[in-house]
């Protein structure tokens, strides 16, 4: 049984590594780029767009492309189709008067498939400023639900995963009980087998129901990690449970019960956050000192609220961070993952008790009240976590900050950016 497990493991995480990886090569590339090297304008310059359509490393001459050009996730202010008689085509974008991003999306379709390729021009983005209210109440209210979670035993139970262990480190199924009697936090937790003091590493999860592995390589390299779920449910069930629940009961969770910042699905989730903190910092094999917290988009979200929420927090790493300044469409521009007020959502959302709602749980808030360190990766041609919903969000953020920009990356990481990112955690955790 346990040599059957390792393959199994092994298959289902390299297919959840996949999904967010770069995006495979196809046949026929249409590559846009723009006239700066950096991607980056100030407001009233005017930009190129430049499309080039390759097959097997050559120019398609007489291509015929069709092209939209506007701001991110909003209708298109241009669309146009043009022939690229040698392969390339040069495209006036026009200009922002205001800070944001202008996108050009290009299709072309050669032997019957439609192949896509966008590149996004940046105005003054660290002008960018937020849309979201900051309620004069919100340092209350989060410092009266960190009193409640207070307040509730911890309850921590682990379980020994043997066949995960490794030579160096001891790996646990882990369950903890959160800000109510019998709602549960669970994660994978992975602990040095040697005797010593520790830094520790808290990995926060991106949308989405799954099982989670654990965090096994950064703990050989002498830094206790707990790897979370979100969802109070076990992580270590077969994947076709996870693939029931996102379809069904789980659903639509990021809007559950928005209407009421008391009972909206996110404030379990945060609190479940300073709960993981919680067991990580009691721990024997702990320093004391040194813990960070890391993730991508809404667990990049999750990173920057934990730092936000707690002060054990030392460093904090984000790629792409969702849930940042969402109601930027009720402003004439893109908001953060989800879009609860996007062409979509906007009829059923933008209610008085749901805007309130939101501005007690955008990461923009949170941002302004992290005090450490913090390194930020992304590019501008995110999809799902527009770059002008994150700049809000880094722009007001006053602490020590890093932003390293893959330009061409959209909501996905080159193995480079997840190298960058592991290796500054492991520097500060453990001041190598």
């Amino acid at each position: 049984m346990k040599n059957r497990f390792l393959p199994l493991a092994a298959l289902f995480w390299l297919s959840l590594l996949t999904a967010i990886a770069q995006p495979a090569r196809r046949p026929v590339e249409v590559i846009v780029t723009m006239d700066r090297d950096d991607w980056t304008y100030r407001t009233g310059d005017k930009v190129q767009f430049l499309v080039t359509v390759m097959r097997n490393g050559n120019m398609v001459k007489n291509a015929s492309v069709r092209y939209e050009i506007g701001l991110e996730k909003l209708d298109p202010t241009i669309k146009e189709t043009k022939t690229a008689a040698d392969g390339k085509l040069t495209i006036d974008g026009g200009t922002l008067k205001t800070p944001g991003f202008l996108r050009c999306i290009a299709w072309v379709t050669v032997d019957g498939n439609e192949y896509r390729g966008l590149a996004t021009a940046g105005f003054d983005p660290q002008k960018i400023e937020p849309t979201v209210a900051n309620p004069q109440d919100f340092d209350t209210f989060w410092a009266t639900a960190k009193q409640e979670l207070a307040a509730v035993p911890m309850d921590a139970k682990m379980t020994l995963l043997p066949e995960r262990c490794t030579e160096k480190v001891n790996v646990y199924h882990l369950n903890l009980q959160n800000n109510r009697k019998g709602v549960r936090v669970y994660g994978i937790l992975s602990i040095p087998k040697k005797e010593g003091k520790y830094p520790a590493l808290l990995r926060v999860p991106g949308a989405g129901v799954r099982a989670y592995y654990g965090d096994v390589a950064t703990a050989e390299n002498n830094i206790i990690t707990l790897e979370i779920g979100i969802h109070g449910i076990p992580v270590t069930m077969d994947p076709s449970v996870y693939l029931d629940m996102g379809q069904g009961l789980l659903n639509g969770y990021p809007a559950y019960n928005m209407d009421d910042r008391d009972k909206f699905y996110y404030k379990r989730v945060y609190l479940g956050c300073v709960r993981a903190n919680d067991f990580l910092t009691s721990l024997p094999q702990y320093d004391g000192t040194n813990l960070a917290v890391t993730g991508g988009s809404q667990g990049g979200a999750l990173s920057i609220i934990t730092a936000g929420l707690d002060p054990r927090v030392k460093w904090l790493g984000a790629f792409y961070p969702a849930l940042s300044d969402v109601t930027g469409y009720l402003h004439g521009r893109a908001g953060g993952w989800p879009h609860y007020f996007d062409k979509n959502g906007v009829k059923w959302n933008n209610t008085k008790e749901k805007v309130a709602t939101v501005a007690y749980y955008d990461v923009v808030n949170f941002a302004r009240r992290v005090k450490v360190p913090g390194f930020y990766i992304w590019g501008y041609n995110d999809e799902t976590c527009p770059p002008t919903s994150m700049y809000a969000a880094y722009n007001v953020t006053t602490a020590p900050k890093e932003l390293k920009l893959f330009l061409d990356t959209g909501h996905w990481t080159y193995q480079e950016e997840k190298d960058i990112m592991n290796n500054w955690l492991i520097e500060r955790l453990t001041k190598k």
